[in-house]
């Protein structure tokens, strides 16, 4: 790898301080199971923080094998994942979460469960070696078409959202792990998903406050470790840029207005509402001056070249004059200061958590206790192998299309030999159902029915030739109750559809 640089002199301490700090604001990722000889390379230079994805994990065992690697280089570094749970999942992508995601924690309403299942997921993290967790996602879901947040957010309801936020918050980090609460200042009320282009949340400051703000609010008076800034125009606040990039945003308000002195994350920088508009490298540099600490990026690039790009286009700013060194210098020590906090506080959560049991049941007892049952008096609970049909929309990329999600599975361990069949947009829905079905029942699994026009009417045409149907909705409850059988799980983790699975063979456990 050829080294640039060549505005510095080679040698000089300035030199090897502003490369380190470059290094060291960086949330890079990579590919495979093990660490590459580059990753281990640039940690030894100075690389504050490396990102973990579904593509890094196969096991508990190879994950924290493969963190040891990691800490055996520098020790204090900071090593994230998305692990929100739920339907976003990086410890479980392959197998889907044993833990319910926020608007199932949402819709039981028990922040004391909230906190326990947060603190059990930030114990088997811990357990593995990550130490920062991009999560809770703190946004408020004002609007029910929203195509990115959805069941990742707590609700609809600023006031429900901000006290789940700040339980999740201290649950997480009794376990040692830093939280970061996302996506400032609030993705909720938005039609378009920032990995394809840029949102706007076109609202007045007083709906600001009172809204989007009030669980960041809440988050910040728990603690949290981080906050990450979200790819989002909001005009109120500043009518040019998004929030990653913006100082009204990230300084005036997060800083100067909330008072908040943790590390500030961006988002994903090679996401297409910031790489489209601004290119990766610009946006970086745009982000730091405004008052991020630390680039996530690899989600999509993870690889050296891009490590490299950036540390000299961070570098180059400084000697250009578009970056205040001192800006760096800030950044780089709030990330070390995070990675400091993390390697205590490992060891004090392990100290405390001494003597206590792990609590593995909790996601499912979280799971059951979320679901909402309608039955008609014409039910008969489903006793001998049935017909899933799962309508399956296209899962946005905070899921991952590699996380399997539905009842099937669970079904069959209750009832083997069930049969399932995936149906989307453009297939001859009902025809194919019926068909495939003969004489089974049916359960028909959908998600966010009311966001999909195409999937409402497949399954009104369903209803109405096989009326004795199971439904069951895996994300946002909003269309009206229907079917023979109606559960709403509130989310699509595996522990959901066991839960619903129960239900439907009529063995639904003691919530």
């Amino acid at each position: 790898m050829t080294e640039t640089l060549s505005q510095i002199p080679d040698g000089t301490a300035d030199a090897d301080e502003l490369a380190r700090d470059a290094l060291a604001v960086l949330q890079p990722g990579f590919h495979g199971t093990t660490a590459p000889e580059w990753l281990l390379r640039r940690l030894a230079e100075g690389l504050g923080s490396v990102a973990l994805f579904a593509r890094n994990i196969e096991s508990p065992e190879q994950l924290a094998a493969l963190t040891a690697q990691l800490r055996a280089v520098r020790p204090e570094v900071l090593i994230a994942a998305d692990e929100e749970g739920g339907d976003v999942t990086r410890l479980e992508a392959r197998s889907g979460s044993s833990f319910p995601g926020n608007l199932a924690l949402g819709a039981v309403d028990d922040t004391a469960l909230t906190r326990d299942v947060a603190a059990e997921l930030g114990r088997r993290l811990a357990d593995c070696g990550v130490n920062l967790n991009w999560a809770p996602s703190a946004d408020v879901n004002s609007d029910p078409g929203n195509p990115v947040i959805g069941v990742r957010s707590f609700g609809s309801e600023p006031l429900l959202v901000a006290r789940h936020t700040a339980a999740y918050v201290e649950g997480l980090q009794s376990a040692g792990v830093a939280a970061c609460t996302k996506h400032f200042p609030g993705h909720g009320d938005t039609s378009v998903d920032s990995h394809h282009a840029l949102p706007k949340v076109d609202v007045d400051l007083d709906t600001l406050h009172s809204r989007e703000l009030a669980p960041f609010r809440a988050a910040l008076a728990a603690g949290t470790k981080a906050v990450m800034s979200a790819h989002i125009l909001v005009p109120a606040l500043d009518p040019d840029r998004p929030g990653t990039l913006s100082p009204a945003v990230l300084t005036g308000l997060l800083r100067d207005g909330l008072g908040y002195e943790g590390l500030i994350v961006t988002d994903g920088i090679e996401m297409r509402a910031i790489a489209d508009t601004y290119g990766v490298e610009r946006g970086t540099v745009l982000a730091i001056a405004a008052g991020a600490d630390a680039i996530c990026v690899g989600g999509g690039l993870a690889d050296e070249e891009t490590v490299v790009a950036l540390r000299d286009a961070i570098v180059d700013a400084v000697r250009a004059g578009e970056l205040p060194r001192g800006r760096l210098a800030d950044a780089a020590a709030r990330v070390r200061a995070l990675a400091a906090w993390a390697a205590g506080a490992a060891g004090s959560a392990a100290g405390s958590a001494a003597g206590t049991a792990p609590d593995p049941e909790i996601g499912l007892t979280a799971a059951r206790r979320a679901l909402r049952v309608t039955r008609t008096e014409e039910y008969v609970p489903i006793t001998e192998a049935p017909y899933v049909a799962a309508f399956t929309p296209v899962a946005n990329i905070a899921v991952g299309a590699e996380t399997p999600w539905g009842v099937a599975a669970e079904l069959d361990r209750l009832l083997p030999g069930t049969v399932t069949g995936t149906f989307r947009q453009g297939d001859a829905l009902t025809a194919n159902v019926l068909r495939s079905a003969a004489n089974r029942r049916i359960v028909a699994v959908v998600r966010d029915v009311h966001r999909h026009p195409w999937m409402a009417e497949a399954l009104g045409a369903l209803l109405a030739a096989r009326p004795d149907t199971a439904v069951v909705e895996m994300g946002v409850p909003q269309a009206p109750p229907s079917g023979a059988l109606h559960i709403a799980t509130h989310g699509a983790a595996r522990v959901c559809g066991r839960a619903a699975a129960e239900v439907i063979v009529g063995k639904e456990a003691d919530a």
